[in-house]
């Protein structure tokens, strides 16, 4: 039988006793326990549990039917995006207003939780009953009512109440940020603003080995999110690929985790031979079962991709992994994911914060290449992440989250007197050498003053910011010059 983990929020009172007990009872014989053995080791996936004991297929003769209606005999597909993904599964019931939400939406529900298993009988005489208590359970072909409408033991029903579309999913910040009641919050973290930023520049500075330059660009990485699309071109986006990582040192990983701890959302994506070849990163359409089968790339707004290619050996890509490739480069580029449904594909737009970690340059697309130089090796690299991390007191650990998910939601503008300066500061560039700068160059040099801005906690372009920010882009590309010199493939 398939049981799900005992749950925070509800606790099933028609079992007897529980999983662990009947664990611990020894009520077959082993001849019978051999038999079943099998069924018994099937494991958990998902944090949920499953057994096949012969006295329990015998006990419960109904639930007995429907597994092997189900074909429940392997872990039941619980249609996670992610691979290994752990935790419960549910189906939501919306009953008004069910279009407005999009694919990849974030909400915050509150309704009824429902275990009922006469939601999930499949025989003949009791359909109708199903259908009555929710005609969205009966579905046409056994294929689609085994997807539609699993053991609600195993994936309850929660039916809506209340619902609503979440701006973020950071926890120490208002919900909505745009509301009366959230202005004294923001105009109070607002105010110190600037010691917030030189202790995060610190703090990832000695993440990145002392590189002071990379740190920069990973703050102005880390607050930047597609704030508005003209026709197909994404705003606001900025890739960055850190190239020079050390190949056969764990700093990746570890580097992984600290920007895990600063963002609500992530997923490092380890760029290997097999892993681009094998996993599934574009969601596609399952006509038999008629529902969406999840793609890795299935990711809600302002989640922050880490792709290792530092682990990418030599191989062979077959179809699937240029095709994974392929899917990997549209959405750096054009923020987008075309979902796959066999007969034509289907464009969903994203907004994904894409970090790349390699060690020469990146076989990916990226905004803003910038290369390691770091100041010190540390002869223990999990020693010293470790270490960095238990340094940082959890109060300031807070005000970096809170200042990294802030700053993406502030507005932004470029007075006339700026836009013009700008202007003439190109063309005054280009003067000198009309090879030095295109205008790929000025629209990366006007994306680099808006996040530098708002890491500042100002919401217009002052002669100052952009001053700087052509200054980090020289120092920037001073660097992959010289970089060029010692390797002429590393450009």
């Amino acid at each position: 039988m398939a049981r799900v983990s005992p749950s925070t929020s509800y606790t099933p009172s028609r079992h007897k006793r529980s999983y662990e007990d009947d664990e611990d009872m020894d009520l077959q014989p082993n001849k019978q326990k051999d038999q079943y053995a099998g069924a018994r080791q099937a494991g958990s996936v998902g944090g949920l549990q499953w057994c096949g004991e012969p006295k329990r297929l015998e006990t419960e003769a109904s639930a007995g039917q429907q597994l092997n209606s189900l074909n429940l005999s392997s872990p039941f597909d619980l249609n996670f995006p992610l691979p290994g993904e752990k935790g419960p599964a549910c189906l939501v019931k919306v009953y008004e207003d069910w279009d407005c939400f999009k694919v990849n939406d974030i909400l915050e529900l509150y309704g009824i939780l429902s275990v009922d298993p006469v939601l999930s009988i499949l025989n003949n005489d009791e359909r109708d009953a199903s259908a009555l208590l929710d005609p969205m359970e009966c579905a046409d072909t056994t294929e689609e009512q085994r997807v539609h409408s699993p053991p609600a033991s195993l994936v309850p029903r929660i039916h809506v109440i209340l619902v609503q579309k979440l701006q973020h999913i950071n926890p120490l910040l208002p919900a909505c940020l745009n509301k009366e009641e959230s202005k004294t919050f923001v105009s109070s973290f607002m105010s110190e603003l600037s010691p917030v930023r030189a202790e995060l520049l610190g703090f990832l500075t000695h993440a990145l080995l002392g590189d002071s330059l990379a740190a920069e660009y990973l703050i102005l990485h880390l607050i930047s999110t597609v704030y508005t699309r003209r026709d197909v071109l994404p705003l606001g986006k900025f890739t960055v690929n850190l190239s020079g990582c050390p190949r056969s040192s764990t700093f990746t990983e570890h580097l992984y985790r600290i920007i895990q701890h600063l963002v609500p959302a992530s997923f490092r994506l380890q760029m290997t031979i097999e892993n681009m070849n094998c996993l599934k990163f574009i969601p596609h359409k399952d006509y038999t079962a008629n529902r969406l089968v999840s793609g890795l790339l299935q990711l809600p707004n302002n989640t922050s991709l880490v792709i290792d290619e530092t682990l990418l050996e030599q191989g062979q890509l077959d179809t699937p992994g240029v095709h994974n490739v392929t899917a990997l480069s549209n959405l750096i580029t054009w923020q987008k994911v075309d979902y796959d449904f066999s007969y034509h594909q289907m464009e969903f737009p994203c907004n994904i914060n894409v970090f790349i970690t390699s060690e020469g340059r990146s076989l990916l697309p990226a905004d803003c290449q910038i290369h390691l130089q770091p100041q010190l090796i540390p002869p223990n690299m999990e020693e010293y992440m470790n270490s960095l991390l238990s340094a940082v007191l959890p109060s300031v650990l807070n005000k970096f989250r809170i200042y990294l998910t802030l700053l993406r939601f502030l507005d932004y503008s470029i007075s006339d007197e700026i836009t013009k300066a700008v202007e003439e500061d190109f063309v005054e560039m280009r003067k000198n050498d009309p090879h030095s700068i295109t205008a790929d160059d000025l629209h990366q040099l006007l994306v680099v003053a808006r996040c530098l801005s708002l890491s500042a906690g100002q919401t217009t372009l002052s002669r100052e910011r952009w001053l700087r920010a052509k200054q980090l882009e020289s120092l920037r590309r001073t660097r992959l010059q010289q970089q060029k010199c010692v390797n002429g493939n590393e450009l």
